[in-house]
Order: C-alpha cells, then structure tokens, then sequence
C-alpha cells in the first residue's frame, strides 16, 4: 500500500504521552505541513501557537477545569472533576490553532491545517490528538488575557488545539469505520 494511505489509516488520537519533548526540526516539518494545507481562497487567516512549557500548559488546564465546572453541565463537569484530568494529556508540546473571525470558511481551513499536522507529526512518529475542549480555556472573563498571553492576533478566535508528543503505550485498534456511508454515482 502507499505509504502516505498507510499514515492515514495507522494515525490515532493519543490520549497517553512520554515526558521526552519531540525535537525543534521535527517540530518545525510539523508546522511546515500545517501552513501548507490549503484555505479558502488562499487566505490564510489562521495562527498558530506552540506550547512547550509544561508550567504555562498547567495554568491553562487549570483555568480550563475551572470553567468547565463553571458551566455546570454534568458530563462535562464530571470528566473534568477525574483524578488526572488533564487537557492536553499530559502532552509536551500543544498547538493552539486560532482563525480571523471575518475569514470565510475559516473553521474548515483550520480542520485542513490540524489533519496536515496530525499526519505530518505520524510520518514522523510522534502522536497528536485533536483537541477543541481547549476552547473553555477563553470562554471566561479572562479569556482576553489568556488570547494575549498566548500571542493570539485580536479579532482571532481559538478553533481546535492540538496535543503532541511520543505516545506510552502501543496504538488503541482503529474502532470500526462505517462504510455505509457513500454512494457513487456514475
């Protein structure tokens, strides 16, 4: 099988990470791979912050916890209140992916960007796992701040985060696809 079909069918949210930090080139072939995927129009209205300091990821998972429990919906204030809890899994480096809030198509622009990513990071043999419960994180009044501190440009908004790291652990099975679910016509 191609090698490229391969990644795609082998790639798999990791919930589990090594403490090891994956290296500057490779994470530079990462970001390289998620500012070629393409966007409507060729606009490019999108930001990228990567996160490799664990004391600043605890913070924003803190702050995360806090507002989810906040908003008092039970199943979320339930996963956020487990032993463990943490946003990002433990994860040595996290993108955080914001878009221009006027751009056009912007959410499907940045769902390219992270699947680039994601594949790009398992050619590379490093996991990932797409993460949008990261958006509590600006979903109370210091939400401002956090966009601030995170070098998030205004009039951006958060889409998606991305964990990343070496997984503990070998890969979960892919759980069963639907095949059901086109039909051609000719």
């Amino acid at each position: 099988m191609n090698e490229f079909l391969e990644i795609i069918k082998n790639r798999r949210s990791i919930r589990s990470y090594q403490d090891k930090q994956i290296s500057d080139s490779d994470l530079e072939k990462i970001i390289e791979a998620g500012i070629y995927a393409p966007t409507s129009m060729n606009q490019q209205k999108w930001h990228f912050t990567v996160i490799q300091n664990k004391t600043l990821l605890d913070r924003m998972v803190h702050s995360i916890r806090e507002n989810i429990m906040n908003l008092k919906i039970p199943f979320l204030s339930e996963r956020a209140s487990e032993p463990g809890y943490h946003t990002f899994y433990n994860a040595p480096t996290v993108i955080v992916i914001s878009g221009e809030d006027s751009a056009n198509s912007i959410q499907i622009d940045i769902g390219l960007a992270a699947e680039n990513i994601a594949l790009a990071a398992c050619s590379l043999d490093i996991s990932s796992c797409v993460i949008t419960s990261s958006g509590f994180l600006f979903a109370a009044s210091e939400g401002e701040q956090w966009k601030q501190e995170l070098g998030i440009p205004s009039g951006y908004s958060h889409i998606c985060s991305l964990a990343l790291g070496y997984k503990k652990g070998e890969n979960p099975d892919a759980p069963p696809r639907n095949k059901e679910v086109v039909n051609y016509i000719k």
